[in-house]
């Protein structure tokens, strides 16, 4: 309601002024007419002087003294007929008047139908915040989320690997602190889907591993309770990416899926700034890109920023927009297949082409980030094989492998 007062007091005092100019003139001051009458006189006194000097010949001079003074005699009418408002007809005025009014008040509130939100109350960035903080605090727990999903029927590998899995399950149930078998377990699960049983596993290996837990052991974790939820980021996985990031505050996938957890309560303005970091990073092939590229203009929108994509010679080569495009309607299981589809795309080119010390870094990471140690391991040897001699490549791949929680 008050929105609406201050509205109308403004409407109605701009109209207030615009009315009192119209109707009254300029009173006061000089009217236009009396002004013109000084003007030409000036200028009869003028062409006296000019035909005095022999400037101009006595019948240029007549015929201008005629034009000059049926100027003067109309001026003089207007200035007797027009008061102090020059002579300014009313009632042209007055539809003027009425006019502005039917535009301001009208166009006004027309406009405001068609774009704003009739009806809708006042939500002023301080309850918004409010709003968030509250929706923040009391959303559900990964197992009341999880509760609402169908429950997924256990995956078992084919053929000769079921045995060998089966009997990882059965040591592990049967030896809770062996840390490597929790490992171990862990990646199996998740290699196979079966994402709760794989969190739970590597719950057990935080829990072994305590204060020695790196950055990535904490990521998986989360990683693994958000696939379970289909993309939820719960207060669980929320404790996981915090832990993450007291260890490694720049990491970019706790950092992605921090945005995304910030999206989900409604903070579109402090998702935006760290998914727009992480779009600038890089690097072009990073699988956390997609999902970004594919969601970061609607999310500038959302944030009241002005934000356009940037062009291909701005940012580092990436997905097509076709790619993007069917990126945004993906489930996050199947957003995780892409992603994978496309690492095992690069590592298969660089096996065959080979391709610069970043290339094979960004290789590197990409399977750390997914949680796959044994493939990150078997790049790193790879890389470090090919750049055998070269400091500098070097250099970039281990710290790749450092990310990637292979060396320290």
């Amino acid at each position: 309601m008050l929105f609406w007062i201050i509205a109308v007091v403004i409407a109605l005092a701009v109209l207030g002024l615009l009315t009192r100019a119209l109707l009254m003139g300029r009173s006061g001051e000089e009217p236009p007419a009396a002004y013109d009458l000084r003007v030409y006189r000036d200028q009869l006194k003028e062409v006296d002087r000019d035909l005095a000097r022999g400037v101009i010949a006595a019948a240029d001079a007549e015929r201008v003294r005629t034009e000059v003074s049926r100027r003067i005699l109309a001026a003089d009418a207007q200035l007797q007929s027009g008061g102090d408002s020059g002579g300014q007809p009313r009632a042209g005025a007055t539809a003027l008047m009425a006019l502005m009014a039917l535009v301001v008040l009208g166009g006004g509130l027309g406009l405001y139908w068609v774009l704003g939100a009739p009806g809708y109350g006042d939500l002023p960035l301080q309850a918004r915040i409010a709003a968030s903080k509250e929706l923040h605090a009391s959303r559900a727990s990964q197992a009341e989320f999880e509760a609402k999903l169908p429950a997924p029927a256990p995956l078992n590998p084919e053929n000769e690997y079921t045995a060998l899995v089966l009997k990882l399950r059965d040591k592990v149930a049967g030896r809770p602190d062996d840390l490597q078998g929790n490992r171990l377990l862990a990646r199996t699960e998740a290699n196979l889907g079966n994402d709760r049983a794989a969190y739970a596993a590597q719950r057990e290996v935080l829990r072994l591993l305590d204060e020695k837990a790196t950055a990535q052991d904490h990521i998986f974790y989360a990683e693994l309770m958000i696939s379970a939820t289909q993309g939820y980021v719960s207060p669980e996985a929320e404790a996981a990416l915090t832990a993450a990031m007291k260890l490694a505050p720049r990491h970019p996938v706790a950092r992605y899926y921090w945005g995304l957890m910030l999206i989900q309560n409604d903070r579109p303005d402090l998702a935006f700034q760290i998914w727009e970091e992480l779009l600038y990073e890089g690097p072009a092939e990073a699988p956390w890109l997609i999902p970004i590229r594919a969601r970061i203009e609607e999310l500038a929108w959302l944030a009241g920023v002005d934000f356009r994509m940037p062009a291909a010679a701005e940012t580092p080569a990436g997905p097509t927009p076709e790619d993007l495009e069917a990126a945004g309607q993906m489930s996050a299981e199947e957003q995780q297949e892409m992603i994978r589809g496309m690492v095992a795309s690069l590592a298969e080119r660089l096996d065959d082409e080979g391709g610069s010390a970043e290339e094979w870094a960004r290789l590197i990471g990409a399977y750390g980030t997914m949680g796959d140690s044994a493939e990150a391991a078997s790049a790193w040897d790879r890389a470090q094989r090919v750049f055998d001699g070269d400091g500098a490549a070097l250099a970039v791949l281990r710290a790749a492998a450092a990310q990637a929680g292979l060396v320290q």
